[in-house]
C-alpha cells in the first residue's frame, strides 16, 4: 500500500472548468460557461506584458511592489492592506489556510461559488453551506443562524457567482455588526465592475471601520486577465500579512505583474467596455423574461437561467445550437444554467435558442 492521502483531500467535490462549445449549425461556437470577458485585453496591456517577457529568465518580484504601489494608489488603501495570488480563488485559499484549520467552520451560501466547498475542506475544516434566500440571493438572517462557536470565517459572494443578485450594502453592515468580531467576514466581489444597483454593498468601506472584514476582487473579469490570473485582498494589515505569508513564493508572473499596472492605467477603456457588457446583461434579462423565464437580479457579466430538472436538457439544446452555457446539476431546486453575456450576436443566438426550450 502507498502513501495515503489525506481523508480532507480525498473527499473534495470537483471543480468543474467551463467546457468549451461544439460548432453549430453554420459553425458558429461561443464559449459563455466561464465567465469570460469578450473583449481582448485593455489597451496597452498586451505591449506592457511582451515587454515583460523579455525578463522570463528572472523571477517575478515577490514582494509585488510596483503592483502594489499602483493599487495602493488607485483604491487609496495602504499597501500593507493588500495582498495579491493567481486570482482571487487563490488569495481565498490562502486566507483559509493561514486562519482555518481541523475542527472549524466556514459558512457560506449555496448554491454558490463552487470552489468554495473544496478551499474548505483543503483546510480541514469544515463547510457549513446555508441555503439561497427568495430571488436566489443570499439569506443573512440564516447565515449569521449558522455562526456557532466554531467558525471561523463566513463567505458572501456579491454578486452570486452563479445566481447574480449583489447583496445590499445596509444589510451587509447590519450582518458584520451580528456577527463576532472573532469571525472573518469575507466578501467575494469578482464581479464588482459591473454591479449597478445603487444599494449595493460597499466593501471597500466596511474593510476601513471592521477589522475582521476581508475584501476579495480579481483581474480576471472586468479586466480580462483571465489567462494571467491575479487576485487580491484588502484587509487589516495583519490579516493581509498572514495571506502573503500563506501564498506561494513568486506567484504573480512577470508579465502578469506589467498587466496589472497597464489595466489600471487604462480605467476609461476598462468603464466603457463594462458599460456595453451591462447594456448586454440587461438585454439578454429582458429577452429571457419575454420568453417567459423567472431571472433573478443579475449584477455580474451573466444571468441565471432557473432550470430544475430541465438544466442539463436545457444545456443540450444551447449545446446544439453552437452556445456553451454552464449547467449545475446536482438533482435538487438550485438546479440551473449560468450563461455569460457574451458578444452581442452570441447573445443574440442564446435568446433565439432560449425562446424555443420548453417550459
Amino acid at each position: 500500500m502507498g502513501p495515503m492521502v489525506r481523508a480532507a483531500v480525498a473527499g473534495l467535490p470537483v471543480y468543474r472548468p467551463g467546457r468549451p462549445a461544439p460548432l453549430g449549425p453554420g459553425g458558429v461556437s461561443y464559449k459563455l460557461s466561464s465567465n469570460e470577458n469578450p473583449f481582448p485585453p485593455l489597451p496597452g496591456v498586451i505591449e506592457a506584458a511582451e515587454i515583460a517577457c523579455a525578463q522570463l529568465n528572472r523571477y517575478p518580484d515577490m514582494g509585488n511592489v510596483a503592483m502594489t504601489e499602483a493599487l495602493s494608489a488607485k483604491l487609496a488603501v495602504a499597501e500593507d492592506r493588500l495582498a495579491f495570488g493567481t486570482g482571487s480563488v487563490a488569495v481565498l485559499y490562502h486566507l483559509l489556510q493561514a486562519f482555518c484549520e481541523r475542527g472549524d467552520e466556514v459558512v457560506y451560501a449555496w448554491r454558490s461559488f463552487e470552489a468554495y466547498p473544496i478551499a474548505v475542506q483543503l483546510t480541514g475544516a469544515t463547510p457549513v453551506p446555508v441555503p439561497l434566500g427568495p430571488g436566489w440571493t443570499h439569506d443573512l438572517d440564516a447565515l449569521r443562524a449558522a455562526v456557532t462557536p466554531a467558525t471561523k470565517a463566513v463567505l458572501l459572494c456579491t454578486p452570486n457567482n452563479p445566481t447574480g443578485p449583489a447583496l445590499r450594502h445596509d444589510d451587509v453592515l447590519a450582518f458584520v455588526a451580528a456577527v463576532p468580531d472573532r469571525v472573518l467576514v469575507v466578501i467575494d466581489e469578482a464581479y464588482a465592475e459591473f454591479v449597478t444597483d445603487p444599494a449595493a454593498v460597499r466593501p471597500m468601506e466596511i474593510t476601513a471601520g471592521h477589522d475582521n472584514v476581508v475584501l476579495l476582487r480579481t483581474f480576471s473579469k472586468a479586466y480580462g486577465l483571465a489567462g494571467l490570473r491575479v487576485g487580491f485582498c484588502v484587509a487589516a494589515a495583519p490579516i493581509a500579512r498572514a495571506v502573503r505569508a500563506a501564498a506561494l513564493p513568486f506567484g504573480v508572473s512577470v508579465p502578469a505583474q506589467a498587466a496589472v499596472i497597464a489595466s489600471l492605467a487604462a480605467e476609461e477603456a476598462l468603464f466603457e467596455r463594462v458599460g456595453q457588457i451591462v447594456a448586454e446583461r440587461e438585454r439578454m434579462v429582458a429577452g429571457l423574461s419575454s420568453a417567459g423565464f423567472d431571472i433573478p437580479a443579475a449584477e455580474g457579466n451573466f444571468v441565471w437561467l432557473a432550470a430544475g430538472p430541465r438544466t442539463q436538457s436545457y444545456a443540450d439544446t444551447f449545446a446544439a445550437a453552437g452556445v456553451m452555457v454552464r449547467p449545475y446539476v446536482s438533482g435538487d431546486r438550485w438546479d440551473g444554467l449560468r450563461i455569460t453575456v457574451g458578444e452581442p450576436e452570441a447573445n443574440d443566438l442564446v435568446l433565439l435558442t432560449a425562446a424555443d426550450l420548453e417550459r
